[in-house]
């Protein structure tokens, strides 16, 4: 996981632990108020879907909700254009 703080990007790999994720999405979403992740692949994927439920129940202890925005984006990656999925996650 690599975490952009000027632009609050977190990006997923397939390594990635989702509690580890899920806890990164929930002190960004604190902060800052939302929150982006990108994934590509599928289990990069599974581990965010993952990551955002995590994070929900943690936020939802501090009496907060978040809503899950996701779309499709182009990324370059080793000089190689990607589609990578995008999860917007913001308080509601």
């Amino acid at each position: 996981m690599v975490e952009d703080k000027q632009v609050k990007t977190l990006k997923v790999a397939a390594t990635s632990r989702s509690t580890a994720v899920a806890s990164a999405i929930a002190g960004v979403v604190r902060d800052w108020g939302w929150v982006e992740l990108q994934a590509i692949g599928a289990e990069a994927t599974n581990r965010a879907v993952k990551a955002i439920a995590f994070a929900r129940n943690y936020l939802q202890a501090d009496g907060l909700d978040v809503v899950c925005m996701p779309s499709f984006v182009e990324v370059r990656v080793d000089n190689q254009d990607k589609t990578a999925l995008r999860f917007i996650i913001e308080r509601r």
